[in-house]
């Protein structure tokens, strides 16, 4: 057995039901600006940049995601489906940034892993390291003063939060997911309508009144 933060580990998985010391609420709002930071961050060309800001994205849309530990369990999956679809973000005018409570030293200890043993690659978006706790902290996400749960954040392009999402550690999250919310807001944005339950780009929409309510209602109802 070994040691996840608080949580115990058996091989590859989490006990179900593991017992927090503190709770954790959320400092991070939507519609309200995301906390800006400056950190050390592993760039691309696994180079080192000391003051990394999110502030210095601003003009592009922004997801940011938080994940426990490096050389863990899940993470290495979500870091490396993030990477996998990287230019669909970047199509979209979007950058992808990871954040961790490791030194950047680890991060890039991580990329410089092969993935048949565990490390991550040599991943092409910017990872944070949080080695202070403080943006983890910042945005709610810090459970048992400890490490972050896999919270994910959609920023737009002035830097304000427009979809946040937080899961446990066991559960991972879909990077189609995160894409097709970034599609809702960019189409929400250029159009005006809103996105219904289960849209995807291509889908009709909904314009914001009651009759474009019931246009759409006596259309797809029974979907």
């Amino acid at each position: 057995m070994g040691l996840y933060g608080k949580y115990r580990v058996s091989s590859n998985c989490i006990e179900s039901q593991p017992k927090y010391k503190k709770e954790v609420s959320m400092s991070v709002q939507v519609t309200q600006p995301a906390p800006d930071f400056a950190a050390t961050a592993v760039m691309p060309d696994n180079t080192f940049d000391d003051a990394f800001s999110l502030s210095g994205l601003k003009g592009h849309y922004v997801v940011l995601f938080f994940y426990p530990m490096d050389f863990t369990f899940v993470c290495p999956s979500e870091i490396i489906a993030f990477d996998n679809k990287l230019q669909e973000f970047k199509d979209r005018n979007c950058e992808v940034v990871a954040v961790s409570v490791d030194s950047h030293f680890s991060h890039l200890a991580w990329k410089n892993t092969p993935r048949k043993k565990g490390g991550i690659g040599n991943i092409q978006f910017p990872i944070v390291s949080d080695l202070t706790k403080q943006i983890s902290r910042d945005y709610g996400v810090l459970i048992n003063d400890a490490i972050a749960l896999r919270g994910l954040f959609l920023l737009d392009k002035e830097g304000v939060v427009r979809h946040a999402l937080v899961n446990d550690l066991p559960l991972g999250r879909s990077v189609d997911e995160a894409i097709r919310i970034l599609d809702a807001l960019q189409f929400t944005e250029e159009h005006g309508e809103v996105c219904p339950a289960n849209w995807n780009k291509g889908d009709d929409a909904m314009t914001p009144s009651a009759e474009g309510v019931a246009e759409y209602l006596s259309k797809h109802a029974s979907e």
